[in-house]
């Protein structure tokens, strides 16, 4: 672990975490964060990539940018990243970006991938969200910003796996709102589209196989959001038009609220009383 900083004191802002730092959404986080006037704790495996981050952050800004080398996926990483959610009280943000994805179909894909991309983008996703909540609670402040996908809400583009990582993301920053929404703390689901990044190289389809109308920079992907963040929306779809279709979608799903658990079935089956 290496720290750098300009400054002996703590940012009036509090650290923000951001994992999957190294390189493209993660990275971008980091540099618009640190601008914010946050001091950063970059979380990533490439020990060497986030040192030179850190470098970069402390020196265009002069906030304290901090390095934890670890891989979410091995148990004995992810706990010591707990360990430090859990016990540093200058942390006021957390950004579970960390993640990757597949393209290839159920039958076509190494379940042993899908596993560990469950474990990524579920698991670890999960636990360091628990791990900061607390003290975030007790500050009564914070904020919590998970990456997810538009494929949350369009399960049939890509991996159906992946999209169900993606819809759990969603449907955990929906309930989280609403457990911590009067206790200081905010919270955001990002959907972006297709962004350039690495993400699609790892995904075994590099992104200049994709429509150039339909990819977006993570600069203006991460930029989008934070102004998404600052306006107040709990879900951010950057590429989306029109805020009102997101507003219609949702109040199309809670209208099926009273109708999801009644003593007898639907007429249309013929077995209700």
């Amino acid at each position: 672990m290496a720290t750098h900083t300009n400054s002996s004191t703590f940012s009036k802002q509090g650290t923000a975490v951001i994992t999957g730092a190294s390189t493209g959404i993660g990275a971008v986080y980091a540099h618009r964060f640190a601008k914010r006037g946050y001091d950063v704790l970059l979380v990533a495996r490439d020990q060497n990539r986030l040192t030179a981050l850190a470098e970069e952050i402390t020196t265009a800004t002069g906030r304290k940018a901090e390095v934890l080398a670890a891989d979410l996926t091995l148990k004995a990483d992810l706990h010591r990243v707990e360990t430090r959610l859990r016990s540093d009280d200058t942390l006021t943000a957390l950004v579970n970006n960390a993640g990757f994805g597949a393209t290839s179909k159920l039958i076509d894909s190494d379940v042993d991938d899908l596993e560990n991309m469950i474990q990524l983008n579920v698991t670890a996703l999960t636990r360091l969200t628990s791990a900061i909540l607390p003290g975030l609670i007790e500050r009564g402040t914070g904020l919590i910003i998970n990456i997810a996908s538009i494929v949350a809400v369009s399960p049939e583009l890509l991996n159906g796996v992946y999209g169900g990582t993606k819809a759990f993301v969603v449907a955990l920053t929906q309930s989280l709102h609403n457990e911590v929404k009067d206790k200081g703390i905010t919270v955001q689901a990002v959907l972006p589209g297709a962004t350039s990044t690495e993400f699609w190289d790892r995904a075994k389809l590099p992104v200049h196989n994709l429509p150039a109308e339909i990819v977006m920079t993570a600069d203006e992907m991460v930029d989008a959001s934070l102004a998404g963040l600052d306006q107040g929306e709990l879900i951010t779809i950057p590429s989306l038009p029109e805020l009102d279709d997101w507003k219609k979608f949702e109040e199309a799903r809670k209208a099926l609220g009273p109708n999801l658990s009644r003593k007898h079935s639907a007429l249309r089956y013929g077995v209700g009383a």
